[in-house]
C-alpha cells in the first residue's frame, strides 16, 4: 500500500498543477481580450479622425491647421457641447459596466468591453489632430515596452503589492481633480506635473493590477466557477487596459511632438 503522505503530496502537487495550467490560461485571456480590445480603440480613433479631418477646403468648416480642415462632423464632435459628453463617456461607461457585471453573463461582459473599447477610440480621436503621427507610434512602442515589463514584474515578483493599491487609487482621485481643475486653468506646469505624476501611478498599477488578477484567479481556482472567472478575465482584461491607455495619454504629454 502506498504511504498516506507520498499520496497527499501527490495529490497537491496535481492540483497545484492544475491550477497553474489554468492561471496561464486565464492571464492568457486576460492578455488577449485586452489587446482586441486596444486594437478596437485605434482602429476607431483612426477611423473617427479621419471623418472628421479633411484637406479638401470646400464644404470644411473650419481650418485647423496648414492645408487641414475640420469637416462638419468634426466640429460637432471637437468643438460643440457634444465633445464633454464625449470626453466623459468611457468614465460612464466604466462605472455601468462595474455596477452591472453581477447581473450579466461573462459574454455580455466581454461584448461591454469591447464596446466600451469603441467609445473609448471616439474619445482619443482627438490625438491625431493634436499629435504627429510619428510620434504617436513612438509613444505607444515605449508604452509597449513598458507595460509589458512592469506587468511581468507583477506577475512574477514575490513581494507582496498588495498594500500599494489604496496609495495608488487615491493617487488616481487626486489626478482626477487636478485634471478637472486644470480644464479651468489651462496651465502648462500643472499639466506637466499632472501627466509626470501620472505615468508613475499607472505604471505602478500595471504592476499591482497583474499581480491582483493572479491572485484573484489562484483564491477562486479550486472553486471551479467557469462564469465567474469568465466575468474576472474580463474585469482584469479592463483594469489593464485602462492602465495601458493611461500611460500611454500621460506619456504622449510629455513626449509627443504636437502639430
Amino acid at each position: 500500500m502506498a504511504d498516506y503522505s507520498t499520496i497527499r503530496a501527490t495529490t497537491a502537487g496535481a492540483r497545484a498543477a492544475r491550477i497553474d495550467e489554468g492561471l496561464r490560461a486565464h492571464m492568457n485571456k486576460v492578455y488577449g481580450t485586452m489587446s482586441v480590445g486596444m486594437v478596437i480603440t485605434a482602429a476607431a480613433a483612426w477611423a473617427i479622425s479621419g471623418l472628421a479631418v479633411t484637406s479638401d477646403p470646400t464644404g470644411a468648416v473650419a481650418q485647423i491647421g496648414a492645408d487641414t480642415y475640420l469637416t462638419a462632423f468634426g466640429a460637432a464632435i471637437y468643438t460643440s457641447p457634444l465633445r464633454w459628453v464625449i470626453m466623459f463617456a468611457p468614465l460612464i461607461f466604466v462605472f455601468g459596466l462595474s455596477a452591472s457585471l453581477n447581473r450579466i453573463s461573462a459574454a455580455a461582459a466581454q461584448v461591454a468591453f469591447y464596446a466600451f473599447a469603441a467609445v473609448m477610440g471616439l474619445s482619443l480621436s482627438s490625438i491625431f489632430l493634436v499629435f504627429t503621427g510619428v510620434s504617436i507610434v513612438q509613444v505607444f512602442l515605449i508604452t509597449a515596452i513598458a507595460f509589458a515589463g512592469l506587468s511581468l514584474y507583477g506577475y512574477t515578483t514575490k513581494r507582496d503589492l498588495s498594500g500599494m493599491g489604496t496609495f495608488l487609487m487615491m493617487g488616481v482621485i487626486g489626478l482626477l481633480v487636478a485634471m478637472v481643475v486644470n480644464i479651468f486653468l489651462q496651465s502648462p506646469a500643472i499639466m506637466f506635473a499632472i501627466s509626470a505624476i501620472g505615468v508613475l501611478i499607472f505604471a505602478g498599477l500595471t504592476a499591482y493590477d497583474t499581480q491582483n488578477i493572479k491572485s484573484v484567479y489562484v483564491a477562486h481556482a479550486q472553486h471551479g466557477d467557469a462564469e465567474w472567472l469568465g466575468k474576472a478575465a474580463i474585469m482584469g482584461a479592463l483594469q489593464l487596459y485602462l492602465d495601458f491607455i493611461n500611460m500611454f495619454m500621460f506619456l504622449l504629454q510629455l513626449f509627443g511632438n504636437r502639430e
